[in-house]
This record gives structure tokens, sequence and C-alpha cells, in this order.
């Protein structure tokens, strides 16, 4: 068996008396996308920081590109590429000298580091952006040029800290495309995001819940495991009062709203969903309709939620 991108063994942190992160263990293998999930405070940027050799952990191993996070730092830090959540190039600079700077400090120089900028712009789509001010560009091409910034030096492990957040739809999805791209030609990549539709990209995924690990594996399966009663969407109107009389029936196993719906869970399959409108119908509330739906990873998010596992 090829040794694992990413080994992660009862990796814990603590503050003080607070632990952030608690005996976390996972693996990540060479080329695959691995999507971490969990709220915010959950104990995702912690985690994080200590697989970059930026914070040392208080227990447990973990091993970065064939590194030890606590006894080989350094050696971490210039065998991975990191795009950070919060935008962290420097607005003063085009971003061709960003560029510059920054495989300079990654050990590239003379033409190695022109052919490099060259073709990290090109594959990002940076192209014809590179010489204006960053302070000048739309979030988009910033998260573009954070990427290739992350990409120069050619990493084997690439860490994407919410890399689509506040970038338009087809941003979003050519994002994904270049992370498709990068794990095909064999690089391993560790993303965190909030947009749970774009999870479902990820070949396995990791859910965190204050500090513990509570569901580890791929899309469908955590869907497959997890999501075994029936679910249905109802629209109904006014949304709230709808959600409370649905939480209070006993045939109904988890209801949460959903945009203007509710995703209702039943205990049963046996059970009849119709009988669920009739009762808010002679309650007063307006019901369109009720129907099956095919369990989406927001369902699964809430569920484990709501219903931690004593294990993963």
């Amino acid at each position: 068996m090829s040794t694992p991108a990413i080994d992660v063994r009862d990796l814990t942190r603590r503050f003080g008396s607070f632990t952030a992160v608690d005996h976390v263990t996972f693996q990540v293998e060479a080329g695959e996308i691995f999507g971490f999930l969990g709220a915010n405070g959950a104990g995702k940027s912690t985690t994080i920081r200590m697989l970059c050799g930026l914070l040392p952990p208080s227990e447990g191993t973990a091993r970065v590109a064939g590194f030890d996070v606590a006894r080989e730092p350094y050696r971490v830090r210039q065998a991975i590429g990191y795009m950070a959540q919060k935008f962290s190039l420097y607005e003063d600079l085009t971003g061709l000298e960003n560029l510059y700077f920054f495989g300079t400090a990654y050990g590239l120089t003379g033409r190695r580091l022109e052919t490099r900028i060259r073709e990290v712009t090109a594959r990002v789509g940076l192209s014809g952006q590179e010489r204006r001010l960053v302070r000048e560009l739309p979030t988009g091409w910033r998260q573009r040029l954070a990427l290739a910034s992350a990409l120069l030096h050619e990493p084997s492990v690439v860490f994407l800290d919410e890399p689509t957040s506040g970038v338009d739809p087809l941003a979003r999805r050519r994002f994904w495309d270049l992370i498709a791209e990068l794990a095909a030609e064999g690089t391993t990549v560790f993303v965190t995001t909030h947009y749970l539709d774009e999870a479902e990209y990820c070949n396995r995924l990791g859910l965190i819940q204050s500090g513990r690990l509570i569901a580890l594996g791929a899309p469908e399966a955590l869907k497959a495991r997890y999501l075994t009663r029936p679910l249905y969407e109802l629209e109904a109107i006014p949304l709230r009062a709808a959600l409370e009389a649905l939480r209070r029936m006993p045939e109904v196993f988890e209801a949460d709203p959903f945009g203007s719906r509710i995703h209702v869970t039943l205990q049963d399959r046996a059970l009849d969903p119709e009988l669920l409108v009739r009762r808010l119908r002679e309650a007063g509330l307006t019901v369109a309709g009720i129907r099956p739906i095919v369990p989406t990873l927001e369902d699964v998010f809430l569920h484990l939620i709501e219903h931690p596992p004593a294990e993963t």
C-alpha cells in the first residue's frame, strides 16, 4: 500500500482548558480530494494550522507529504501549497509582483521561476490580468491569483481554506474544475467549504463538530449510512408555524428548513406522508404539497449535527 499523503493519528490541540481538536484520526491518499466540513468554531482552522506546520499539536501525530508536522514544520511548509480563507496577498503590488515574491520565497529563481509563473497564470485563467494591481482585481480574479501563488512550487499537497468564498457560481465551477485537474495529476487537495453542494465533488469527506471527527467517508456512502429513513420535501405557509407543528408530530423523526421549504424525515417507511399534510391543513396552515426527495449532503450535515454518532 502507498503511504498516505496526510496521515493523522489522535491529533489534539488544547488552548488552556479548552480542547479545540479532540483526538482526530484520518488519512488522505495521494491524488485525493478530501473535503473537511464543519460549522464555524468546530475545529477546522485549528486542524489545518497544525497540518500546515503552523501550530504544534498538544497530543497525537500527523505527517504531511512524508514530514512530521511537530518535528519538521519547516519541511512541511516547503512541501505544501496553502490558500488561506482570508485573502493574504499584497494589494499594493500587481499580481505578477506577488507571484515573483512568493515564488522566490519558495526557492524558485531565474528561468524556472519565469516558466512556473507562465504555467500557473495560464492554468488558473489569470493571463492578461496579472499586471493589474491586486486591489483593483474583482474577488474571483483575486482567488485565482491566490491559487496560482499556492501552486507555483508544484506542491504535492494543497490546502484550500474556503477557496470559493464570495465568488459567483461560474467562478466556483471553474475553481472546482481546476481542483479536479490537480487531483487527476496526483496532487492531494485538502479543502474546506461552506457550500455543501461543492462537497459533492470531493472523493471523501470528514465532518468535524466541537473538535471531534463525527463522520468520515465518500459523499454517497455518508448519505446511505446516516439517512436511512424516508425523506420528503414539504412546502407550507407560514413556514415557521409548519416547522414547529411538524416537530411535534410523533411520526416525524426530523424536520429542518431548506430555503422556502421543509425537509421532513419520517420515523418509518410505512407511514403515509399525506397524514402530515392533512394535520397541517387542519391546523389552518396552507400546504402546497409534499414529495419524496433524494437526500443531499446538507441533509447529512444537519442530521449529524442533531444526532452525532458515538464514534465515526
